[in-house]
């Protein structure tokens, strides 16, 4: 099969350890860091919804969506000043994560996540008591550099702590407090929208607060991860702490390997450059920088930032929205158990194939369904009940299927694959090229969908076949392979293999963890 399949050799070396309770608990607490990034993925669409918040800052989108019932309805929310509020963020988070990459390979991931927790919370009493735009966007600059700081070192702090085999399931908790975090900012956003009186949104937006502070204190009871400690020449620490986390004396294998590879890093003294122009580095840049905008470029943003404007624009009511984005994000958590489960198992490569095929197959049947009933015109109407239905599932289809394959990979993957002396750099490209398409679909989608209508669907159902068509030719299976020894994938690669050292494979085999193409 085009790609490569990598599984250890029979009678390949592996590291003793079991998967402890101190190993668990851990990674759930790390994994809390995603509430942060799903909470505000899902209030902000939802605020932008309501009436009252529109009539108090984006008073000419209020008179379009409320007031003048003769508008396209691709059109009632094409404002660049309220998509500013939804993407000003990641453009924070992109800024951010340069300075996070600095701050996790110095300071360690603790420190990081725990600065992500702060500059959120801060971000989220600021937009709670907002009276002006600019204190509305101040607010989302914080909680941007939230995001970053959070989003940079919790898919990391994963890849690092969690045994090899179950490493996949761990970081894909990653994905499921993004998608918790979604759920329950729908489901505030329905409930603040009944609040007589016009202030629901000030809750929405101020419960942010919560999810900041659980990541705030989560990492205040967290250790450090073996190999940050071993980076910051804390050895004897770092050996205690692997005995701990794997639950027995003998890790003598897998500590010398974490030694071995960070003195290789300190040997890297430019790790940016080197990322950049080093040769055999080349496959993880290009895979660092092209899944996660091709993460981004799914068009899930479409249907998790906007859901309610989304489904508001296809004539549902405002109540009848807001509960519609509550079931999506329903959907959306129970999918990524689909990935917990199956990660480990069937390997990374099957998922991100399987979901882009489904995601492309029902882009394609949503543009079908809205173009049957807008046409090009976007003549205003109300969308008989069962027609809604059947667009809400198949939206909820797409979902599911971003939920098991990309939500969860378009993490897990780049925070697995490079090298020690090169991973925060690479996991920064990671993050700024994830917040980076996120700002652009963020700010142009609402122009986008009053330009391109229904063909939207159809643009982001081209990119996820094109990605789908990468993954199968380009990605190689990581599954069961030990974060120290990924470099050596690269040399079993078709096509990666010229960029890494004629030798990779034959020091793999000296190791005792050899791989065969399968």
């Amino acid at each position: 099969m085009a790609g490569g399949n990598f599984i250890a050799a029979e009678g390949g070396e592996d590291y003793p350890g079991k998967l402890t309770r101190h190993v668990a608990i851990t990674c759930i607490m790390a994994a809390m860091g995603g509430l942060i990034f799903g909470y505000d993925i899902g209030i902000s669409g939802g605020v932008t919804s309501m009436a009252p918040f529109l009539r108090r800052f984006f008073m000419s989108v209020y008179r379009k969506q409320a007031l003048n019932t003769s508008t396209n309805q691709y059109c009632k929310f094409n404002s660049q000043l309220l998509t500013l509020f939804t993407s000003s963020l990641y453009l924070a988070a992109l800024v951010a994560s340069v300075v996070a990459s600095h701050v996790s390979k110095k300071s360690g991931r603790k420190k990081t996540m725990f600065l992500g927790g702060f500059f959120f919370l801060i971000g989220a009493v600021l937009n709670a008591g907002a009276v002006h735009i600019s204190m509305l966007i101040l607010g989302r600059i914080l909680l941007g550099f939230g995001v970053g700081f959070a989003n940079q070192s919790v898919p990391i702090y994963l890849s690092e702590i969690a045994p090899y085999k179950y490493r996949g399931t761990f970081n894909v908790l990653f994905q499921l407090a993004i998608t918790v975090g979604i759920l329950i900012a729908n489901i505030v956003n329905y409930l603040t929208n009944k609040i007589s009186g016009g202030w629901g949104w000030r809750v929405s937006l101020g419960g942010a607060a919560v999810p900041a502070l659980v990541i705030l204190f989560s990492s205040l009871f967290l250790s450090d991860s073996p190999s940050s400690l071993i980076d910051r020449g804390k050895a004897e620490e770092a050996e205690q702490l692997l005995k701990k986390i794997r639950g027995v004396d003998n890790v003598k294998a897998e500590f010398k390997d974490l030694v071995e590879a960070s003195e290789a890093s300190k040997k890297v003294e430019k790790p940016w450059i080197n990322l950049f122009k080093v040769r055999k580095y080349r496959p993880q840049l290009i895979l660092s920088t092209l899944i996660p905008s091709f993460q981004q470029l799914t068009g899930i943003n479409v249907v998790m930032f906007y859901a309610p404007v989304l489904f508001q624009t296809l004539g549902f009511g405002s109540n009848a929205s807001l509960m519609s984005a509550v079931i999506t994000g329903a959907v959306n958590v129970a999918a990524t158990f689909i990935s917990i489960y199956c990660t480990d198992r069937y390997g990374r490569r099957a998922l991100l194939i399987w979901g882009g095929i489904l995601m492309c197959v029902f882009q394609g049947v949503v543009a079908g369904l809205i173009g049957g009933k807008f046409g090009t015109t976007g003549a205003a109407t109300v969308l008989p009940q069962s027609y809604a239905i059947l667009v809400v599932l198949c939206i909820c289809v797409f979902v599911a299927s971003f939920a098991f394959s990309w939500g969860p990979l378009g993490w897990l993957v780049p925070s697995e694959i490079s090298p020690l002396e090169v991973r925060s750099a690479a996991q920064c490209v990671t993050v700024s090229m994830n917040m980076l398409f996120t700002f652009g679909v963020a700010q142009i989608f609402l122009k986008m969908l009053c330009g391109m209508k229904f063909g939207l669907f159809i643009f982001f159902g081209a990119f996820v076949f094109i990605m789908t068509l990468f993954v199968y030719f380009f990605v190689p299976e990581t599954k069961n392979i030990p974060i120290e020894e990924m470099s050596r994938v690269w040399g079993e690669h078709w096509y990666w293999n010229k960029y890494v050292d004629n030798d990779a494979a034959a020091d793999s085999k000296k190791s005792g963890l050899a791989y065969t193409v399968v």
